[in-house]
């Protein structure tokens, strides 16, 4: 885990930083819909997991600019910059109705990635162990599949004046419009790190990446 320290003088969203994480501390989220037409189209083709093809390109974007893996130190009241983000994922467990989070390493290179998280959800099917460890794993990122439902919305509320920086995201089924398949997902971020254009741009360059990535 590397990290630099931003200065906050100087830093490109200094005034927007200071409002939000002194006067009006909250987050900002947002849901839309997402084609994923060819990225289920490619993941059947290849006989690979459509979760994990999707996992891999969030984590991609979540990589793609500083935004997005920004930090705060809270003992020292530093804002940072992570080198790289990881996302976790969670394994359900339909006997207990119970979900283990999975902590996946990032790795640029598709291959190596989808199977180092594909051996991490198999281990974690073993146990029933929450296991949550923010501690030891501060440049991790929520990444949740809700798999029951295809759903319009989703709030994720944290208490004001918790200045968590790390993304979290979740992402519905996807369901057929006008002969298309599209999914939902919600994005939240903090706002003294981000405003509705960061947030937004997340979709625009998921639909971007899915598009690159199918087009390997």
């Amino acid at each position: 885990m590397n990290y630099k320290v931003i200065d906050k003088e100087t830093y490109y969203r200094k005034g927007v930083f200071r409002h939000f994480s002194e006067d009006c501390k909250c987050s900002t989220s947002m849901t839309a819909r997402i084609d994923v037409t060819e990225l289920a189209a490619w993941s059947k083709r290849t006989s690979s997991k459509f979760y994990l093809n999707f996992l891999y390109i969030l984590a991609k974007v979540m990589n793609s600019r500083e935004d997005y893996r920004m930090g705060y130190l809270w003992q020292t009241g530093e804002l940072i910059c992570y080198d790289m983000v990881n996302p976790t994922q969670y394994v359900f467990h339909e006997d207990t109705e119970t979900c283990t989070p999975v902590y996946t390493q990032y790795y640029e290179d598709y291959d190596t990635f989808y199977a180092g998280a594909l051996k991490d959800m198999e281990t974690a099917k073993q146990t029933r162990d929450y296991g949550l460890d923010m501690e030891n794993h501060p440049n991790w990122f929520d990444a949740s599949y809700i798999s029951w439902l295809s759903y319009d919305s989703l709030n994720i509320e944290l208490p004001d004046g918790y200045l968590f920086f790390a993304p979290i995201v979740n992402w519905g089924r996807y369901r057929e419009e006008n002969g298309r398949l599209v999914m939902p997902v919600s994005v939240r971020l903090n706002h003294a790190i981000a405003d509705g254009y960061l947030v937004a741009n997340v979709f625009r360059l998921l639909q971007k990446e899915i598009v690159a990535f199918v087009s390997r």
